[in-house]
């Protein structure tokens, strides 16, 4: 039986996923996609041949099996609501919600629907990151002690996005915060973080920052840091590392072609992947197949809602301890 999913908002992830639906995912197709702005409506009929609606009730009255939550965040806890009520699977962009009295509606509504819900954290995903977890739990590198995930993006995100992201911990650190969960298989349970404001002039206006060191405390005492940045002029850094009383896992970035020049001169390397959808295309892809893994009730490797909280209520904790300059603890939250 193929999967009929029924797509929210297109826009730049919202086509992304519709394209790899279309393309890459065996199992399921795009049914119809539900976008009120009607140049991206008609950008989906032109590039994926498929039916549009304006009115999201329309669309979960289509017939459709599942539904691809990706429009904006205000707008994701109240649509796995709608995906409960109407008894059908969802998978939802990251944050569930800019408001973890929110989220924790939304996951209890998908639990007691009995739903299936996969949060987008697709890094979890990764090949190489993926190794280095499933070191970890194997006990490869003995007891951890450290982990290290360093994270930036190559330019800024455009300015008018800024006010309605929900700023840098709950757009962009989210993913790293769970991944630090995701490494370790166990609870952060304290953050501290230094940050400031130097890459995008309109990020300090609106109380927000585009760099950040994230320190984490884990349950067993581990440590944890979070290095993030809004740009870098090399491209799209994504490392993690794991250190233990064994010796160290790690997983680095793909280049753009795997190949070297060494001359005379000295040694010349690929550049990086440009950014997200390309670094970590075989992550989304993975990430849908987990995601109908789960719909048909095998093991699934996906961030489910409980994770989608979790890494929420990290980037609430986080962006406590840059308002007050304190450590906080997530327990207090």
């Amino acid at each position: 039986m193929t999967l009929r999913v029924g797509l929210i908002g297109y826009g730049r992830i919202g086509a992304m996923h519709a394209g790899l639906l279309t393309r890459f995912v065996d199992g399921a197709e795009l049914a119809a996609v539900c976008e009120p702005i009607p140049a991206a409506a008609r950008r989906a009929e032109a590039e994926m041949g498929v039916r549009t609606v304006e009115d999201e009730v329309a669309l979960f009255e289509s017939g459709i099996d599942a539904v691809a939550i990706c429009s904006s965040t205000p707008t994701h806890a109240r649509y796995i609501k709608m995906a409960a009520g109407a008894g059908i699977a969802a998978f939802c962009e990251k944050p569930i919600s800019l408001d973890l009295a929110e989220a924790a509606e939304a996951v209890e509504a998908a639990e007691s629907a009995g739903i299936p819900l996969v949060l987008g954290f697709n890094r979890r995903l990764d090949p190489g990151h993926r190794a280095v977890r499933d070191g970890v739990a194997r006990g490869e590198i003995g007891t951890p002690w450290q982990v290290v995930i360093i994270s930036r993006d190559p330019e800024p995100p455009p300015a008018d996005y800024l006010p309605v992201s929900g700023g840098l911990f709950r757009d962009m650190a989210i993913h790293d915060l769970d991944m630090a969960r995701y490494l370790l298989g166990e609870e952060v349970v304290e953050v501290n973080v230094t940050a400031t404001s130097l890459v995008i002039p309109e990020a300090e206006a609106l109380g927000d920052v585009d760099l950040a060191f994230i320190s984490l405390r884990y349950e067993s005492g581990a440590l944890g840091l979070i290095v993030n940045s809004r740009a870098a002029a090399y491209g799209y850094e994504q490392r993690i590392e794991v250190n233990g009383s064994k010796g160290q896992l790690a997983s680095g970035d793909p280049p753009l072609r795997h190949t070297r020049l060494a001359t005379a001169g000295g040694f010349s390397t690929p550049v990086l992947q440009h950014f997200f959808a390309e670094r970590y295309r075989e992550s989304y892809i993975r990430q849908w197949n987990e995601f109908l893994a789960l719909i048909r009730g095998e093991e699934s490797w996906a961030a489910n809602g409980r994770d989608g909280y979790a890494a929420l209520a990290l980037a609430e904790a986080a962006q406590r301890s840059h308002d007050t300059g304190r450590p906080v603890k997530v327990r207090d939250l």
